[in-house]
């Protein structure tokens, strides 16, 4: 990931975590959705199957926040972002996330509010969306 040029955050085997955090959410939301992240069952077991976790695997996160996740696109042709959080609270539940998750894993993230160049190689494609 890059931000004006340079490499701000960078893993190997791991998951690009895009954040939407929203009105409403809180701690206890960020700590549901890491269990659920970092327990998750979407990497190969050695016959196939999607049966082991990103610890299992000696992986890392890549936590990036993604306001953009939170558009209402029901209505019209522009997106609304009134369910998002304001950005000045959003970035205390982003930063508590990333903490939380650096108990867990090895953790890079990007910056805040930039705006950045998000690099993915998407093993499979395989791409799931979570909710706490």
């Amino acid at each position: 990931m890059r931000v004006d040029e340079q490499v701000v955050g960078e893993i190997g085997l791991g998951l690009l975590v895009l954040l939407g955090i929203e009105r409403g959410d809180s701690s206890t939301t960020a700590d549901k959705l890491l269990h659920k992240v970092t327990r998750y069952r979407v990497f190969s077991d050695p016959a196939g199957h999607m049966n082991l976790d990103v610890n299992s695997v000696g992986g890392s996160l890549l936590v990036v926040s993604q306001f953009t996740l939170a558009a209402d696109t029901h209505k019209g042709l522009r997106p609304s972002f009134s369910s998002a959080m304001p950005p000045d609270e959003a970035k205390g539940l982003f930063d508590y996330f990333v903490r939380a998750a650096t108990d867990v894993l090895p953790v890079e993230t990007g910056r805040f509010g930039a705006d950045m160049q998000v690099h993915l190689t998407n093993d499979g494609p395989v791409t799931f969306l979570l909710s706490a």
